[in-house]
């Protein structure tokens, strides 16, 4: 096999969604799951595509991830509603939690809702791109397992906690900011080492505390925070808004994706959607922000510089493209997904969902 491989998106998809069917999840949940997970390979974001497949069925076959397909609803008021995710698969009970959020929003001009005993939910871009479509500025954050350690300190504290925002725009292509508040999240660590290539210095420690580009290494160490201090301070804000706020599991109680798969992941999530016509006008709103971003795009360059990128703008291209070129992916990554495959009894034969 090639050093990577295109795979065409609809059956990349339709292949993915049949594994999820054959752990014991309902057909339309496993499209949806599919699809989150190829719309992540689609943007580049290959930590939170594919990759992950292996992961999801171990533990669904472990038990630790169940295949309910809705989160239950606890509390639900005007504006807020707390939901328990039964460790349901995180994009499914996102897209629950977050259409919650609009319709609050539309409803009242803002809406929060928060998710305990939640688990992973993919990219963050998906979520707020559904409230950005919806004329909302959306908001979305979820806690891990802590990965990085406080200013100062030799031991992990806060997770690297994803943080992502999402902005309507006049084309209809979202303004997307998706991060994790470490320097770089755990899965492009995983997925380095997993390939045999080295990571920047800046992205995380040995079990030492001593900074590496040994991504093996960096698995067994600690996370480094974006920005320092700065990064540290808003994953911990981020633990409040999802663990504590829920009264879901924070901090140490958050179980790691990668550890004891019969263990639940046990994390919380935190959605929030800002109805924009609750502020002022779509129009007005559309108008103000293409002059921001006109002027955050335009030169003058700096040397070797041809053009200048939006958050997100990046992705949403790359996405584009992979809907006529195909998702790139890696062998390893193949070979990982047929494998989960045949423990549930498919044979995937994705050479047939070649592009």
């Amino acid at each position: 096999m090639p050093a990577e491989t295109h795979f065409d998106v609809r059956r990349l998809t339709d292949a993915i969604a049949r594994v999820f069917v054959a752990a014991g999840l309902s057909p339309t949940a496993s499209g949806t799951v599919a699809e989150a997970i190829v719309e992540a390979d689609k943007r580049g974001i290959s930590s939170h595509g594919s990759l992950l497949v292996p992961m999801y069925v171990d533990r669904i076959l472990a038990g630790s991830v169940s295949t309910c397909v809705e989160a239950t609803v606890i509390s639900d008021q005007r504006t807020t509603a707390v939901l328990d995710g039964q460790h349901g698969l995180g994009m499914l009970t996102g897209d629950q939690a977050m259409a919650m959020a609009v319709a609050k929003a539309q409803a009242h001009g803002l809406g929060a809702v928060v998710v305990r005993r939640a688990f992973h939910f993919g990219g963050g871009f998906r979520f707020v791109q559904a409230a950005a479509r919806s004329g909302c500025i959306g908001v979305a954050a979820a806690n891990t397992r802590p990965l990085m350690p406080a200013p100062g300190g030799a031991h992990a504290v806060v997770g690297n906690n994803p943080l992502a925002f999402g902005v309507p725009t006049a084309d209809g292509v979202p303004l997307v900011l998706d991060m994790a508040l470490s320097e770089a999240a755990l899965g492009k660590i995983r997925l380095a080492a997993q390939e045999g290539r080295e990571i920047p210095a800046t992205w995380a420690t040995d079990a030492n505390g001593v900074p590496t580009t040994d991504a093996a290494a960096a698995v067994a160490g600690l996370l480094l925070p974006a920005g320092g201090h700065k990064g540290y301070g808003l994953a911990l804000i981020v633990d409040v808004l999802t663990g504590v706020l829920s009264g879901g599991a924070f901090g140490e109680h958050v179980q790691g994706l990668y550890a004891d798969t019969s263990v639940p992941n046990d994390c919380a999530h935190f959605f929030l959607a800002l109805d924009v016509a609750a502020f002022c006008s779509i129009a007005e709103f559309e108008e103000r922000l293409a002059e921001l971003t006109e002027q955050a795009t335009r030169g003058p360059l700096a040397d070797g510089v041809a053009r200048l990128f939006l958050p997100g703008q990046i992705e949403a291209e790359r996405a584009a493209a992979a809907e006529a070129n195909g998702v790139p992916l890696d062998p390893s990554v193949v070979e990982a997904l047929e494998e989960s495959a045949r423990k549930v009894g498919v044979d995937l034969d994705l050479a047939g969902a070649a592009a």
